[in-house]
This record gives structure tokens, sequence and C-alpha cells, in this order.
């Protein structure tokens, strides 16, 4: 039963955009029963990087929370912002000792992580055993991700501007949403631009018969 409630189902979406990058996550959490609709699953860990979360729902918000002390930490020592390499490297070795930690519970986490620094936009793909790649157009993560690819694979073009990532982020979660049982009742999408990490929409799904 611990293990039921725990294991997330998700669908989040990462799009690289010519003028910036695109986050986007639907808000339910659960597994054999829905225990949270509102659920957050994107963060702001720095004025110019963000996250999306997805899979054991403790294991991602510690990660979460530990990764964005780290980076301030960071930022202070150095007295300037990291780059999207050196959180994207921190995140992966985080996420490599925590799936191999004892414990009843696998700690299964998947990130999404986007931002902006001195050498442009990126987004990486920071797996669940802790391996790390740098994606050049589009990422996806979840249960609801099968159908997301599918989408992202079929629309997505280099040169979309932001607002046509949001489009396209919005398609993705409406594909999965409709098909992943664990994916549903609302998105967020964030932006992320040369002015820094900007919350574009919040939108809660209501499911209730009315007679």
């Amino acid at each position: 039963m611990t293990k039921e409630y725990l294991k997330t189902g998700t669908t989040t979406v990462g799009i690289k955009c010519k003028d910036g990058i695109i986050l986007a996550a639907d808000k339910r959490a659960g597994g054999g029963i829905i225990v949270d609709k509102r659920a957050q699953k994107i963060y702001q860990i720095t004025d110019n990087i963000a996250l999306t979360m997805a899979g054991v729902a403790s294991d991602a918000q510690l990660i979460t929370k530990l990764i964005g002390a780290e980076l301030r930490l960071m930022e202070i020592r150095k007295e300037k912002r990291v780059t999207l390499k050196e959180a994207a490297n921190l995140l992966s070795g985080i996420v490599y000792q925590n799936i191999r930690k004892m414990s009843t519970i696998p700690g299964i986490s998947h990130f999404i992580l986007g931002g902006k620094d001195n050498l442009g936009f990126h987004i990486f793909d920071v797996y669940p055993d802790g391996s790390l790649s740098e994606c050049k157009d589009f990422l996806s993560s979840g249960s609801g991700s099968v159908m997301a690819y599918g989408v992202l694979d079929t629309l997505y073009r280099p040169e979309m501007t932001l607002q046509e990532g949001v489009t396209l982020a919005v398609q993705c979660l409406n594909a999965a949403i409709q098909r992943d049982m664990n994916s549903g009742d609302g998105i967020d999408i964030i932006k992320i631009t040369e002015k820094g990490v900007e919350k574009v929409a919040t939108k809660e799904l209501i499911q209730k018969i009315t007679l």
C-alpha cells in the first residue's frame, strides 16, 4: 500500500524554442489512487534555471530542494551564476547516489532541467540512473511521455517561437491526459527567456458530472 501511494504517474515536457525554453507538466499525483490533484511538478531553482520532476514523489521533492540549495551555495562561493552544465552535472550526481542507496522503496526520479546561461538556452535529461544528456529539441518524462513524444515528433519545428512552444506543450499534455490514467487534473507551464523564469499558465481541470 505504501508503494501504491508513493509511486507517481506523470507527464512532463521540455521544449527548446528559438527564443527560450518551455517546461510543462500535469498536476496529478498518485498510484492506484489519486492522492493530489494540484501537485506541483515544475520548480524554479535559480533565477534562470528550472526543472520538471517525475518518479517517486518524496525522492524527487527532496532532490529538488537539495539541488536548489547547492546551486545557491555555488553562486555565493563563485560570485557568479552557475552554468547549465554545472547544474546538470550536480543534479545527475545527486540522482546517481540516490538510486543506489539501500531502501525499501526504490529512489526513482527523472528530471528535465532547462535554463539560460552565457552560452545560450539548454535542456538536459537527467535519467533515473543518474545518466545525463543534453537535448537539442525536446524531451518528455513520466508515464504519459509515450503519448507526448508522438505529438512532439509530429509537430515540433526547430524555429518555433515561445508562444508556439506553449501551444505544442498543451497539445502534448492533452494527448497524455486523454490516454494515460496517471496524468491529469490540470497543467502548469513556465517559460525561460533572457529575463529569467516566468510562469505562463496554471490550469485545473474540473471533472465532475452534474445533472
